[in-house]
C-alpha cells in the first residue's frame, strides 16, 4: 500500500496553546530521522519523519511534532546520551520518555529507526578490518539495547498511541556497480542483512511495536526482476532502488535522498494508515510540574553537542555523516546483529510469560 505524500517542508508546530485536542508525533532515531545528506554534509528536513509528518497532520489537524532524531546515533548513545544535547535531558530516550509524560494521554505516534551505526561506528578500523571481539559484543548489546528503547517507550505510552519501529535499506547492494566482485559482495549481503532485520523485527514485535517494512519498500530481495539505471544500464530491481533512493551508487554513502525518504515515510504511513487515527486522551496531566517541552526554540540552541534537535521539525545545527565507506566482510557484522536480536527478542518474550 503506497500513501502519497504531500510537500515536505518544515514540520513546524501551530501556536496554539496545548488543548484538550492536541495530540503528538515523537520521532526518534538516528540519521534517516534526522535527514542527514551527505551532498550538502548536514541535516535537512527532508527526512521520512518531516514527510510522515506533513501526511499525520492532514489527518490529524492539531497534531505537534517533536522531532528528537540525532546523526550518529546508536543505541547506546539513544539511551546514555553523547551525540546530541537534548534541554534537560541526559539522552534522547530520556528527551522522548520525559515529553511523553509531559503530554500524557496525548501522544498519538512515536516512531524508531535506529541500530545501523552500533557496528559502523565502533567495529570498523581505518583500514576496513573488523574487530572480532568488538563485532561479538556490539551484535548483542545492539539487540539488547533495542529491546531496551522500545519495551520504555512502549510502556510510556498510552492506550492510543501507535509505535512503529524500521527495518533497514541494504546499502551495500550500491557495490553492484563497482563490477563482477561488487556484484558477488552484493549478491552476499543480501540473506545477511535479511537475517538481521527478521531479528530487529522480532525486538520490535515482542515489545508492542508495529514495523515499517523498509526493506521490502526498497525490493531489497529481489535480484529477479531487471530495471533499466541511467548511468548504470541493466541492474536488478534492489539494485536499481538502492541507486536511486539512495547515495550508495553515487557517493558510497548508505543514506537515503530525498526520494528514498519519501518511500520510507511512505511505508510508515502505511502501516499507521491499517489503524483508526488516535484520538487524545481525557487523562489529566500529571499534578508536578510540567518538564519544558524538549527541544523548542529559544534556549534549546545553547547546547554543546554537535546537533541540537529542536521541537517540531527545527533542524539540528550541524550534521557530521554518520557514513561508512562500504567494506567487504561487513555482512559477517550484520548477520551477527540479527542472530542476537532473535535471542534478546525470544529472552524477552520468555521473561513477559512467565
Amino acid at each position: 500500500m503506497t500513501i502519497a505524500l504531500g510537500t515536505p517542508g518544515l514540520a513546524a508546530a501551530d501556536e496554539a496553546s496545548d488543548s484538550q485536542d492536541a495530540t503528538y508525533y515523537i520521532s526518534l532515531g538516528d540519521s534517516l530521522a534526522s535527514g542527514y545528506q551527505p551532498d550538502v554534509d548536514k541535516d535537512t528536513d527532508s527526512s521520512y519523519t518531516d514527510q510522515l509528518y506533513a501526511q499525520l497532520k492532514q489527518r490529524t489537524p492539531g497534531l505537534k511534532h517533536i522531532r528528537l532524531g540525532c546523526t550518529a546515533e546508536t543505541t547506546e548513545s539513544l539511551i546514555s546520551g553523547g551525540k546530541c544535547d537534548y534541554p534537560n535531558a541526559k539522552s534522547q530516550l530520556d528527551a522522548a520518555l520525559k515529553a511523553m509524560a509531559q503530554h500524557r494521554g496525548k501522544v498519538a505516534y512515536v516512531t524508531l529507526s535506529v541500530g545501523a551505526n552500533d557496528i559502523l561506528l565502533n567495529c570498523v578500523s581505518p583500514v576496513g578490518a573488523l574487530d572480532g571481539a568488538c563485532l561479538n559484543s556490539r551484535s548483542q548489546s545492539m539487540a539488547k539495547n533495542l529491546a531496551q528503547i522500545a519495551g520504555a517507550l512502549r510502556q510510556a505510552g498510552g492506550k492510543n498511541t501507535q509505535f512503529v519501529g524500521a527495518t533497514y535499506h541494504n546499502p551495500f547492494l550500491g557495490a553492484w556497480v563497482q563490477g563482477p566482485a561488487g556484484q558477488q559482495a552484493a549478491k552476499e549481503s543480501a540473506p545477511l542483512i535479511k537475517a538481521a532485520n527478521t531479528g530487529i523485527t522480532q525486538v520490535y514485535k515482542s515489545t508492542g511495536f508495529k514495523v515499517a517494512d523498509v526493506a521490502t519498500a526498497f525490493s531489497s530481495d529481489d535480484f529477479t526482476t531487471q530495471v533499466n539505471v541511467p548511468g548504470v544500464g541493466e541492474a536488478p530491481a534492489n539494485v536499481a532502488k538502492i541507486c536511486t533512493l539512495t547515495w550508495a551508487c553515487t557517493k558510497k554513502d548508505p543514506h537515503p535522498n530525498p526520494e528514498g525518504h519519501k518511500v520510507i515515510a511512505g511505508t510508515f504511513a502505511a502501516v499507521l494508515a491499517k489503524s483508526d487515527t488516535p484520538r487524545p486522551s481525557t487523562s489529566p496531566t500529571p499534578s508536578e510540574p510540567a518538564t519544558p517541552e524538549t527541544g523548542t526554540d529559544g534556549d534549546s540552541d545553547k547546547g554543546k553537542g554537535a546537533n541540537d534537535p529542536k521541537t517540531n521539525g527545527g533542524l539540528a545545527e550541524t550534521g557530521g555523516s554518520s557514513s561508512t565507506p562500504l567494506i567487504a566482510g561487513a555482512g559477517a557484522t550484520v548477520l551477527a546483529i540479527g542472530a542476537a536480536a532473535v535471542y534478546f527478542a525470544r529472552r524477552r518474550r520468555a521473561g513477559e510469560e512467565s
